[in-house]
């Protein structure tokens, strides 16, 4: 069943530059070879063989079967077909971001999602793997702080408690140490179990707990929680969400199964903005098929994915198309974190090497569209 094209009335134009193309192949290059795939045209016999050689093609999910970035995209490319329409096998798990990148790495795996660049780029540092990042969807970082009413402001968290899931995220601690406050010599934090944020912010002893701003202040919300949001890209700290990485060793060996993987999400990407209620949709029945361990809902993951699409339109430039990853972006990030000691232990995280932009923006014409065959 295709989905239903109806668009936000604020990315209308970022919509029309990234639907799928199914005619035609107004500009894009025309020096192809017999294995190219051309919009409009069939799909090359010879780029089919290849990519059913590259056989059985394993995705991670970032975390259950959640409607977010880097995961919604591929859920809604498998459910239309847009993988089979290029010959490839693709097989999805549920599962959670860091447990993958072990996998991905030692090709176990061949795809998945990552929260952020700076996450992709310190796990391959730290561990000495080949990841690379062939689409960064968001282009600002997706945590906000939710922080209790009775704090007037950040300056106030000094000598207080925040509440974190692992860590506190990059973006987090980049912004609270702009402000001259420091974990563990300014405030400390409190490990919380689990994922329900609710129950995280009923915890005594805690001012603060830092959340996807796609997610945790949704469900603050709908429980008629008071909080004050702050979002360290209003303090000039950059980021980045929902990318899509692979290892090197797959990208060298199967070059097209990789860009067609690309090619067919970025498709199921355009479907996703285009409608999100039936994205969020597609993605809950997944997560109810698959026992709903994590007691998500579909008002819940509307509310995920319409924020996440937001997000991404309104972060991607004019003169680029979404996904492609930026160099100047991906650096910023890094030096940013790196000027507030986030690294101080891990040691700085390449850029150069964890990213290919290349890839991605051969999948598109010049007015935007994704080339698709037909």
């Amino acid at each position: 069943m295709m989905l239903r094209q109806r668009a936000f009335a604020t990315t209308l134009t970022m919509i029309a530059l990234i639907a799928s193309a199914c005619g035609g192949n107004d500009g894009a290059l025309s020096d192809t070879t017999p294995d190219d795939v051309v919009s409009g045209e069939a799909f090359p016999p010879t780029r089919c063989e290849a990519n059913q050689a590259a056989g059985a093609i394993s995705y991670l999910t970032g975390f259950d079967y959640a409607a977010t970035a880097s995961i919604v995209d591929v859920l809604v490319a498998d459910h239309n077909g847009y993988y089979d329409e290029l010959c490839l096998d693709v097989e999805i798990a549920a599962s959670f971001s860091t447990a993958n990148y072990p996998l991905v790495a030692g090709n176990d795996a061949q795809f998945s999602s990552s929260g952020s660049f700076s996450e992709l780029a310190t796990f391959s540092a730290v561990n000495e793997t080949d990841l690379v990042a062939l689409a960064v969807e968001g282009r600002v970082a997706i945590d906000g702080l939710m922080v209790k009413p009775e704090i007037a402001g950040l300056e106030q968290l000094a000598g207080t408690t925040i509440g974190v899931k692992g860590k506190l995220p990059p973006s987090i601690a980049a912004m609270l140490a702009q402000i001259g406050l420091v974990e563990g010599t300014d405030f400390e934090t409190l490990l919380l179990e689990g994922f329900n944020p609710i129950a995280h912010w009923e915890v005594e002893g805690i001012s603060a707990i830092p959340g996807w701003k796609s997610n945790e202040p949704g469900a603050l919300e709908r429980a008629g929680v008071d909080f004050d949001l702050y979002d360290p890209a209003d303090f000039g700290i950059p980021g980045s969400f929902g990318l899509i990485y692979t290892n090197r060793q797959f990208l060298t060996e199967h070059p097209t199964a990789a860009a067609d993987f690309m090619r067919a999400t970025m498709r199921g990407l355009a479907d996703a903005i285009a409608d999100p209620e039936a994205a969020a949709m597609i993605a809950v029945d997944l997560i109810n098929g698959n026992g709903n361990p994590n007691f998500l809902s579909l008002e819940g993951e509307t509310f995920r994915w319409s924020t996440d699409a937001q997000l991404i339109t309104d972060t991607t430039p004019a003169g680029s198309f979404v996904g492609i990853p930026d160099p100047e972006a991906l650096g910023a990030e890094i030096a940013a974190y790196d000027a507030v000691g986030v690294y101080a232990q891990t040691g700085v995280p390449l850029v150069e090497g964890r990213f290919d932009s290349e890839l991605l923006a051969g999948l598109y014409t010049t007015d935007g569209s994704i080339i698709w065959p037909g």
